[in-house]
Formats: C-alpha cells, sequence, structure tokens
C-alpha cells in the first residue's frame, strides 16, 4: 500500500532551521501569526484544511474546534507550541484519530527569568527610577538615597504557588541567590533546596509570593481577600500565570491599603489589558504586557520539541508529548 502523502501548515513563529528539518521531509508551508498579525477564523481555518489536504498541523495560540476533525479527511497530527492545550479540541481530535501533542515546558526558563526580574524590579524600584531618571526630576544627588532605598533578595523568604516546570526553574534560581524558598503544590513531592508547606504558611511566610500554578477550578480565585489578608505588610505578590487566580477586587484593595507592599503582574482578564483595570492607577504596581515567555530561545526550543516529534510520527514512531495516546492506540490497529 502506498504511504500517505503529507502536508504541513505551521501558523506558530517557528525557527527556521527547524522549518528546514520539516521541509526535508514533509512539504510546509508557513505562516506565522508574528507576520500576519492576527490568528486564523476557525471557520477558515477547517476550509484550508480541507482544500489543501492539510495532514500536519502546528499551532500555538489558533482555535482548533471540532469541525475540524469532523469535517476534515486529511488531518491526522496537531501539534500545539505551547503546554496548555485548552484551545485545541482534544476529545473530537481523540474520536478522530488524529494525534495532539504539546511542548511542555518550552517557555519554563523564560518565564522564571521574567518573574525574577519582576521581583527585582519590585525590590528595587527599578522602573520608578527610570522613570524619575528620565523625567528631570533627579535634581538633588541624595535624594534618591532615602525615597529609593530598596531592599535585597537574599535572606528573604520565596514563596511559590506551583513547582511545575516554571516554578521548579524559580526555585533554583531563588535558592542560588540566597533566599529561603518555600512552596504550595499538592499534586509534587519536595525537589531540591525547597521547603513544602501548607497554603497558608506559605503566605504567612513569603516576602515574595510568585504565582505558577495552572487555572483549574481549584485554582480560580485561591488568593481571595481573607486570604491576601494574611500575608505580610511588607510582602509582594508576582503573577505570571493567570489572572484569575486572584480574586482583582482583593488585590486591588490589598496594594491601595497597603496591606500588602505592592504587585507585578504579567497576565490580565483581557489582552491588551482593558483601559479601565484598576491596576494601572496604582503606584505600588508594576504592569508587563503579558511577555514572560517571549524570548527567541522559546521559540527555538518549541520549534525543535515539536519537529521532533513530528519526525517520529512520519516514521511511524509515537510521538514523546503526545496529549491523547487513545488517539495513537487507535491509529495503530
Amino acid at each position: 500500500m502506498k504511504p500517505p502523502q503529507h502536508r504541513a501548515l505551521v501558523l506558530t513563529p517557528f525557527d527556521e532551521d527547524q522549518l528546514l528539518r520539516l521541509r526535508c521531509r514533509v512539504p510546509t508551508t508557513y505562516e506565522s501569526w508574528l507576520d500576519t498579525l492576527k490568528l486564523t477564523d476557525p471557520d477558515a481555518l477547517v476550509t484550508r484544511l480541507a482544500s489543501d489536504r492539510i495532514s500536519i498541523l502546528i499551532v500555538e495560540a489558533d482555535f482548533v474546534f471540532e469541525e475540524a476533525f469532523e469535517e476534515t479527511t486529511s488531518l491526522r497530527f496537531v501539534g500545539i507550541c505551547r503546554n496548555s492545550t485548552n484551545h485545541v479540541d482534544v476529545d473530537a481530535a481523540t474520536a478522530s484519530s488524529v494525534l495532539v501533542v504539546n511542548t511542555p515546558g518550552r517557555n519554563a526558563q523564560a518565564v522564571a527569568e521574567h518573574a525574577l526580574g519582576l521581583m527585582l524590579s519590585l525590590a528595587r524600584g527599578i522602573p520608578a527610577g527610570h522613570n524619575y531618571v528620565r523625567d528631570g526630576r533627579w535634581e538633588d544627588p541624595t535624594e534618591p538615597y532615602v525615597s529609593m532605598r530598596g531592599i535585597e533578595l537574599r535572606g528573604k523568604t520565596l514563596g511559590l504557588l506551583g513547582l511545575g516546570s516554571i516554578g521548579g526553574k524559580l526555585s533554583a534560581i531563588g535558592a542560588a541567590l540566597g533566599m529561603n524558598v518555600m512552596v504550595y503544590d499538592p499534586y509534587v513531592s519536595a525537589s531540591g533546596d525547597v521547603t513544602m508547606a501548607s497554603l497558608e504558611t506559605v503566605l504567612v511566610e513569603a516576602d515574595f509570593l510568585s504565582i505558577h500554578a495552572p487555572l483549574t477550578d481549584e485554582t480560580e480565585g485561591l488568593l481571595d481577600e481573607a486570604r491576601l489578608a494574611t500575608m505580610k505588610k511588607t510582602a509582594y505578590i508576582v503573577n505570571c500565570s493567570d489572572a484569575s487566580i486572584i480574586d482583582r477586587t482583593a488585590l486591588v484593595d490589598a496594594l491601595r491599603s497597603r496591606s500588602i507592599a505592592g504587585a507585578a503582574v504579567d497576565v490580565f482578564e483581557t489582552h491588551p489589558v482593558a483601559p479601565d483595570n484598576p491596576l494601572i492607577a496604582l503606584n505600588n504596581v508594576i504592569l508587563s504586557p503579558h511577555v514572560g515567555g517571549a524570548t527567541a530561545e522559546t521559540i527555538e526550543r518549541h520549534s525543535r520539541t515539536m519537529t521532533d516529534d513530528v519526525l517520529r510520527f512520519l516514521d511511524g514512531e509515537r510521538p514523546k508529548n503526545l496529549v491523547n495516546p487513545e488517539a495513537w492506540n487507535r491509529s495503530s490497529r
């Protein structure tokens, strides 16, 4: 029997060397959303998958709904260049024997370093210092030594919510800086120089609380008014995970009343942030535009990881990062 003729469509930023590896094995169309500056309409994607007989689809943020699997016959592999798979209907893919593969940990180093940068910015007031100099307010050579005196990270307690790939890397960075690392994660065992503790203990002890848990039914609204009230008045919160893990009203109230010292936020209910978001008006908050994982190395890493699994698929081997093994069992019969 003649082997199937595969065609690939790549809609995510992809490393040139890895794109070449793909093209050496399968005809590949590359249309990064960074070039088009828009995501593909889900209905238009279904039409294109069918008309171009695409068998390998690689996305990062594009939505792949049930229709993509029910109304096409060629699709056999969907690659997701991120850890989260909630924008792809995995159940529908499995029912159609389509393999779904992701790239766990692809931006872990980037997000951990960004969280560190936000912690340092909070501790030393770096954005405020930049604005102070740029705006011509540095008239007295000694005044900033008083008004902008910061704190050091060494010796402080770094509280982590979540010890997955990102939390694990940040815990190692914190320990290397001489911080006392305390973690709440009911799904992992202790690892490295960290102390596992209850959520209540982590909140009470943390000088810097960095959130790296996924958004689930358990974590949505996890940090509410009562829990934020248990934190030190000198504590800082860093959130590079999901805005919904913190009750925003409770966070804004805590920041306004100075019942916590400050916060740094890289995630919001909407991207871009709504102009009436009350966090924008606060002077003890540092905001970044959801760029925690945005590095060149992240793109190279997810490209290499995904290409390795596409080539395994083309060679008849089970992909390493297969999300739905049931589909492999069906397709292997």
